[in-house]
């Protein structure tokens, strides 16, 4: 008999339907430019393939400063219903999207990183416990923190991301 929970095709309701949601990709990098934004990129394509809008993009350095002085007008946008930062969630202490998000405010979803580096460790191994990818939850919109590279980028978008994403916007507009 397998431990492993059966997992079941989340309904309408849970997925939110055929809502076109508008969502914001900042990078947060000190190494790469909007040219070579490799993984900035790959957001932006699996956004748009799952039928959303991608309304703003835009690259920052890893700075708590260039990160909240990019999300705070944002966060205001109604065009905007949510954020997925790639980036800056490492452990070096040029990795500061984190802390961005924390100081300014809100509330974290714990489930978020702790499925995130689930699915990371069936793909990297033990590596996968030096990620602090996470959700946030910043003016009534989800703010999702990726790690920098294209594969942790496409495994946070399927697996996570959009299977959710309506359905969670619709509950924080509750």
């Amino acid at each position: 008999m397998s431990a492993e929970p059966i997992a079941a095709e989340p309904s309408r309701h849970h997925t939110g339907g055929d809502r076109r949601l508008g969502l914001a990709v900042l990078s947060v990098t000190d190494t790469h430019t909007e040219d070579d934004d490799t993984s900035g990129h790959l957001a932006r394509a699996l956004i748009e393939s799952a039928h959303h809008r991608v309304v703003h993009y835009h690259l920052v350095g890893n700075s708590v400063a260039d990160v909240r002085d990019a999300l705070e007008p944002w966060l205001k946008e109604p065009a905007v219903e949510g954020v997925v930062t790639v980036g800056g969630t490492g452990v070096s202490s040029r990795d500061l999207t984190v802390a961005a998000l924390e100081a300014m405010g809100g509330k974290r979803i714990e489930g978020f990183g702790e499925l995130y580096r689930q699915l990371s460790f069936q793909e990297v191994g033990a590596l996968a416990m030096l990620s602090r990818a996470s959700l946030f939850v910043l003016s009534g919109k989800p703010v999702f923190a990726l790690p920098g590279s294209e594969r942790a980028v496409r495994t946070a978008f399927e697996r996570l991301i959009l299977p959710a994403v309506q359905h969670l916007v619709e509950e924080l507009e509750r």
